[in-house]
């Protein structure tokens, strides 16, 4: 952490006050505090102890504190901001709050799904906006977590995105048009904005701004059947649900054809998403009529939300 109390009672900040060595205590907790600085580790404070602090529930890694302290002079450049905002109502602190209505919260570790909705309530339940921003541990790769799935967020110009920190790279990364495909592989764009590079608010307001239509390719797989298939034999718990579905509807999947497959891209599966409210309900239907209209079987053009709309809208219009 980088804010404190001194002996005095006074605020103090790590990232901005020459410090020394003195009785420090804790914000949120009164706990005390030691102050930790030197060549190599930036100048921050860490708990004595954590067990009597709520707010706190492990000391901070140099990776947190590195990417919270880049946030935190690029943001204050532009905008009013707090540095590790103290929030009684819901024994929360917010690393950085932007223009007093805007939480950014890096996340370094995992947590359990159940904290994570409960912070994120906790936030919106006092109208704060949260952003989670997420370390390396956290980072998308092949697969969505159950975890990362509470992180999406969701915009009709992007469709679903996440926000990134890398404090190695110094950049945040934008990972959008967020699609999975039949294996539950996941494909996605990218952009990345170097540190200290632009306002860091317009930034992160990009996936709700004007702007070109963003498009995604991805190839079709030719075994998918062969795939589909084989995951029935070895009963797997997912696509024996597909299987009960479609024999409620009088079909069998292991019927199916390669065409009966596409889109074989489709989106994020309908779930309680944790930081996504919208309902999306229109977008799934708009999404699946657009391909069955348009079919092809060896590659897949993917638009975000908003071009659907537009491309039915117009029809109907017609």
């Amino acid at each position: 952490m980088f804010v404190a109390r001194d002996a005095k009672g006074h605020l103090v900040n790590a990232l901005e006050d020459e410090l020394n060595r003195q009785t420090y205590t804790c914000l949120a907790c009164g706990g005390g505090l030691r102050l930790r600085k030197g060549k190599v580790v930036r100048s921050h404070f860490a708990h004595k102890s954590l067990k009597d602090c709520s707010y706190y529930f492990e000391n901070e890694s140099p990776e947190h504190l590195g990417n919270k302290e880049a946030l935190y002079h690029w943001a204050k450049k532009d905008s009013t901001v707090a540095l590790e905002f103290p929030i009684a109502e819901i024994q929360q602190i917010a690393d950085i709050l932007v223009n007093e209505k805007l939480a950014l919260e890096v996340q370094c570790s995992p947590l359990p799904q159940k904290m994570l909705r409960a912070r994120s309530q906790g936030y919106r339940s006092l109208g704060y906006q949260v952003l989670w921003l997420l370390g390396t541990k956290l980072w998308l790769k092949d697969r969505l977590t159950n975890l990362q799935r509470d992180f999406l967020y969701f915009s009709q110009n992007l469709g679903f995105y996440v926000w990134e920190i890398d404090q190695k790279k110094q950049v945040l990364r934008l990972k959008y048009l967020l699609h999975q495909d039949l294996r539950a592989r996941l494909h996605y764009q990218v952009k990345e904005f170097p540190f200290g590079k632009g306002k860091l608010l317009d930034i992160l307001r990009s996936p709700y701004q004007k702007q070109g239509i963003a498009t995604l390719t991805v190839k079709q797989d030719p075994s998918i059947c062969y795939y589909i298939r084989q995951q029935l034999y070895y009963q797997n718990p997912y696509w024996m649900n597909k299987q009960a579905q479609a024999y409620q509807q009088g079909q069998n999947i292991l019927n199916y054809e390669l065409k009966d497959w596409y889109p074989q891209i489709r989106p994020i599966e309908k779930a309680d998403f944790c930081q996504i409210d919208q309902n999306l309900s229109a977008y799934y239907k708009e999404f699946l009529a657009f391909y069955h209209k348009h079919p092809q079987n060896n590659k897949q053009n993917l638009y975000p939300p908003a071009f659907y709309h537009q491309y039915f809208s117009k029809n109907m219009v017609k």
